[in-house]
């Protein structure tokens, strides 16, 4: 069975990078019947939170993207200790003792003389005597993977065939100074034992797949496939602040719905157009690795914003009443075609329920008050604004902009927003009276 893994760090909030990775490994796992896999990477401890855990599983939640299974890798220390022994034991896991100074002024050397900046595995060639002599000193041994020198090959379902020289990477760094594992170890571990199949992440990570397959067999485990998605980009090549730029709690805040953050994402560098769905159910339908390009995704807020606010206009009053308890249906109906985002609503609900300051001069006042008289009497319905607009224009010399805006500003204190022809009804006679003056 297919088994694919999230594996985010609970150091802070899901962005729509990572995202982007969980939902498509979701779409993946749920359109070949297999089995989707959160796995919380706390091995930092000093990095990270409780509380990030649990905004990392509500976001995964909200997003609907559910997992069939949860792993923490904090529970599973002993197994990468026994990892690193047998490592240790085949002769794979070597101590060094370089300190993070040594090392960068050794890679300067290197650069200067126009070599590739590499360990230079010195810490083969230590005797006892030196390395009890490091220990005297207090230094503390951090592990490297000693790499096979070979070319390094797997078929990747987006990248095609990769091949790399494991001569021009750096064995890799296992185990730290404290014997904490780090990422490199403690991932292998976990796909090897918990059976993933497929390891789909960004292509940021291809240099760590190399190390990573060598891992791998090294340990006895069967190496997944993989596929390697090409990253984000925007405009500026950065990801934007609007609506808290890449964090999905502050999208969340800002009043985006989850499907308008799925359905951008998973179509965002494939060859699929983007669309505005209401659930997953298509975007698993139509995934497909063949379908992803190679060429950087391109993220846009402004397309995001333009999905969400087709979402909300489609969204039925049963569904909105889920989201926002306080609404009911005839304010729904009146406002909804005109907003773009769920916090819009609270806006304009308080904008009929509470008090506004419009910005108006003496002579709009003054042509505002000379409009009471000719409100039509309640029951109120869609026609009532235009009623009152043809007993409104045989009496004053206004037109156009100058007769509808000062009648907008002073009803909603807002110079754009739903047709007057639904709000009129919502706020009531008593109330229209009372704005008007």
């Amino acid at each position: 069975m297919i088994k694919v893994r999230f594996a985010p760090s609970p150091t802070g909030y899901l962005h729509v990078g990572n995202v982007r990775t969980a939902l498509v490994n979701w779409l993946f796992a749920r359109k070949n019947g297999g089995h989707f896999l959160l796995r919380i990477d706390d091995t930092d401890t000093e990095r990270s939170k409780a509380e990030y855990t649990r905004a990392i599983e509500e976001d995964m939640q909200w997003l609907g993207l559910t997992w069939d299974s949860e792993e923490h890798q904090s529970t599973r220390l002993a197994r990468y200790k026994i990892a690193s022994d047998a490592l240790a034991a085949s002769g794979r896991l070597y101590a060094a003792y370089e300190t993070a100074e040594e090392l960068d002024v050794q890679r300067k050397m290197q650069a200067s003389r126009g070599l590739p900046p590499i360990y230079n595995r010195a810490a083969l060639k230590l005797t006892d005597e030196q390395k009890a002599d490091y220990e005297k000193q207090g230094r503390k041994p951090h592990y490297r993977f000693l790499l096979l020198e070979e070319e390094i090959t797997w078929p990747d379902l987006i990248r095609g065939a990769v091949a790399m020289k494991a001569t021009t990477m750096s064995d890799p760094v296992l185990l730290r100074e404290d014997g904490m594992p780090v990422y490199t170890l403690a991932s292998v571990v976990d796909d090897g034992e918990l059976a993933i199949t497929h390891v789909i992440r960004g292509e940021d990570h291809v240099s760590n797949t190399a190390v990573q397959v060598q891992l791998y067999k090294a340990l006895g485990f069967t190496v997944p496939q993989f596929a390697h998605m090409a990253l984000l980009k925007t405009k500026d090549g950065e990801l934007s602040k609007r609506l808290g730029g890449n964090d999905i709690r502050a999208m969340r805040e800002a009043g985006i719905l989850p499907m308008a953050v799925n359905s951008l994402l998973a179509r965002m560098g494939t060859s699929d157009a983007v669309e505005a769905f209401a659930d997953l159910q298509p975007l698993i339908n139509s995934f497909d690795f063949a379908k992803f390009g190679r060429a950087p995704a391109n993220y846009d807020v402004a397309e995001l914003e333009k999905i969400n606010e087709k979402l909300l206009h489609q969204l039925p009053f049963a569904e909105a009443k889920k989201k926002l308890n306080f609404i009911d249906e005839n304010f729904w109906l009146s406002i909804h075609a005109n907003i773009k985002k769920l916090s819009d609503v609270k806006e304009w609900w308080d904008i009929l329920h509470g008090s506004i300051e419009p910005d108006l001069n003496h002579d709009d006042r003054t042509f505002l008050r000379s409009t009471i008289a000719l409100l039509p009497p309640e029951p109120w319905n869609d026609a009532t604004y235009d009623t009152w607009l043809s007993a409104i224009k045989p009496t004053t010399a206004r037109k156009g902009k100058e007769l509808f805006m000062p009648l907008r500003l002073a009803l909603t204190g807002r110079e754009h927003g739903p047709e007057l022809k639904k709000l009129l009804p919502l706020l009531g006679h008593q109330k229209v009276m009372a704005r008007l003056k």
